[in-house]
């Protein structure tokens, strides 16, 4: 019989993605100048560490307790630099009384097990303990206890009674990473190199090291730090394995196998619990192009496993009960329907938005894509009130940011709204320009980038963003989506006949996109084909019946570039669209 206090950092793995240096040095400090001195000092043992844990024993209950409440003090104070910094570093501690196997080395049974995962339901900074420790220390520690039930811990068939006990201590603030924690985990791991030739390790960690950065510049993916994949290096090993290692749902790996003639890079990503492949690919280059290509590798890989990594995600939420929805879950749920375009469904992305931010109100998420909705909703000509609609888009946008300064999606819709909704077009290049920064595979925020440019009259550049996030998501669900910004940047540059080509892939793809619509009908007319934009024309007034081209020059016309503005309202009224 034992007491048996179990020591974990919050957050320890997107900490040590984070700021990888820093979190270690300051968890070897509390390690060595906290836990272990109090240890002896309560008259413990310290059985094990577990990376980012400690496994403790004492004799004494009252003795666990005390110590737990010792740590939780001293941690803030340790943590403080002499830059004021705040601490960063918060633990969770649980205790529980029971019988235990005892070794040199270690210590087993349910005693154990209890305390392991009675410490994942404490609060950062706090102390839990199970009903076998408070029976023996009641009234004795803290200014008071707060019972909190019957608690189901993981993998253990009984409920366990526990109640957390206060902590004279200063609040460690620690950054909310519940949405974080909330999003599809990801490993990279080391490829192999079949070859043998050390000077292809080096590709092969570049190209490893890429993966990873672009991945999770994406934002949607919580993506292991390659210090903590690297000890795969030279193994095979089993991916279910390292999922439970490292706590990751996706596993990326392959192998770079070199020849005389080519290079060959394959690579595939499964799922760690079921499995399942959901994507693989190989990609092949000559020996003497190896690093020029090394981008386009990297692109390809990255535009292959994102969108699978996001669709086996939607499919685990359409399987759940709305009452399980996390903001996660919900935030997909809207993103699947937002371009979906008919309006009635349209609507209801807004509901899912809603809920997930009123879920997690930190997660930058689901708040960028509220102000996409907003955008399109205005874009659409749904909006009763064009205005009050444009200044929310903005407003959530900046919100986005304000939680996720490095969003891509949030800076690039910030950005868009400005150009398009307000026409502020020189601000809306800077946010655009740091979206590209922050995440330079972001499909989104280069078409983006690109409409601003296409209102300006930088028609070839903007040709050159378009088609560049294109091949970013060659397969994307939403393909009108690009086309359309291919036949915007084609019809600014004046070549009507590759705009029309754009604006005719895009039509067919969503015949609901109004934005297309206009664009597509000044291109055909600039064409001289009047039967079929007065066909499309009437499309348009079919599913905008209150579009008026005089209103629409004033509000909604989005070109800056005087020659083009007017050519293209000359297009539009060519068409026949009333006034």
């Amino acid at each position: 019989m034992a007491a048996v206090a179990f020591v974990d950092v919050v957050g320890y793995t997107a900490l040590m993605a984070s700021d990888e240096s820093h979190t270690h040095l300051r968890w070897m400090k509390i390690l060595n100048e906290v836990i272990r001195p109090r240890i002896s000092q309560y008259r413990g043992r310290l059985v094990k560490l577990t990376g980012d844990g400690v496994l403790a024993e004492f004799s004494s209950a009252l003795d666990a307790v005390e110590w737990a409440q010792d740590i939780q003090r001293l941690v803030p104070s340790v943590q403080i630099e002499r830059s004021g910094q705040p601490p960063s570093i918060a633990l969770r501690i649980a205790i529980n009384v029971g019988d235990i196997i005892v070794t040199e080395s270690d210590i087993y049974g349910d005693g154990v097990n209890v305390a392991a995962r009675l410490q994942e339901h404490a609060e950062p900074g706090g102390v839990l303990l199970s009903e076998s420790v408070y029976d023996v220390v009641r009234g004795t520690v803290g200014r008071f206890t707060r019972e909190l039930g019957y608690l189901k811990l993981k993998n253990l068939e009984k409920p366990v009674r526990a109640y957390a006990v206060s902590v004279d201590a200063p609040t460690i603030v620690v950054p909310s990473r519940r949405h974080r924690e909330s999003l599809p985990s990801i490993a990279v791991l080391p490829l192999q190199n079949l070859g043998g030739d050390p000077a292809d390790d080096y590709f092969a960690d570049g190209i490893v090291e890429d993966i990873i950065v672009s991945l999770a510049g994406l934002r949607e993916l919580f993506v292991i730090s390659r210090a903590s994949t690297i000890k795969y290096r030279g193994s095979n090993p089993d991916p279910r394995e390292v999922g439970q290692s490292l706590g990751a749902r996706y596993i990326v790996f392959g192998s770079v196998r070199r020849s005389e003639r080519l290079v060959r890079v394959s690579i595939q990503a499964c799922d760690s619990e079921t499995m399942e492949t959901l994507w693989g690919d190989a990609v092949e280059v000559a020996p003497g192009e190896l690093f020029d290509l090394q981008d386009h590798i990297v692109r390809k890989i990255v535009a292959g496993i994102a969108p699978k990594v996001r669709n086996s995600e939607l499919r685990n939420a359409m399987r759940k009960k709305p009452e399980s929805f996390t903001a996660y879950d919900y935030a997909l749920r809207g993103i699947q329907i937002i371009n979906s375009l008919d309006k009635q469904t349209f609507l209801k992305a807004r509901e899912f938005l809603n809920k997930a931010i009123a879920e997690d109100q930190q997660f930058a998420m689901p708040v960028a894509w509220a102000a996409r909705w907003h955008s399109m909703y205005v874009g659409q000509g749904w909006s009763p009130n064009p205005n009050e609609d444009a200044a929310s888009a903005a407003q959530l946008a900046a919100r986005a940011i304000e939680l996720d300064g490095q969003n891509a999606l949030a800076l690039a819709t910030f950005g868009h709204v400005k150009s398009f909704l307000f026409h502020e077009y020189d601000g809306a290049m800077i946010y655009l320009d740091r979206a590209l920064a922050a995440c330079p595979n972001h499909a989104v925020a280069w078409i983006l980038s690109s409409a601003t440019l296409s209102y300006i009259g930088e028609a070839e550049q903007a040709i050159r963003r378009a088609e560049h996030g294109l091949r970013l998501s060659p397969f994307d669900q939403n393909l009108f989506y690009f086309y359309m910004f291919l036949n915007l940047a084609y019809y600014a540059k004046g070549d009507f006949r590759e705009a029309v080509k754009w604006g005719r892939m895009s039509f067919e793809e969503n015949a609901l996109y109004t934005a297309n619509h206009r664009v597509l009908i000044a291109g055909l007319v600039g064409l001289g084909q009047m039967e079929e934009a007065r066909e499309v024309a009437a499309k348009l007034i079919e599913l905008e019946p209150e579009f008026r081209l005089k209103t629409y020059e004033r509000t909604r016309q989005p070109f800056r570039h005087e020659q083009i503005k007017e050519r293209f309202m000359q297009h539009l009224r060519a068409a026949g669209l009333p006034e």
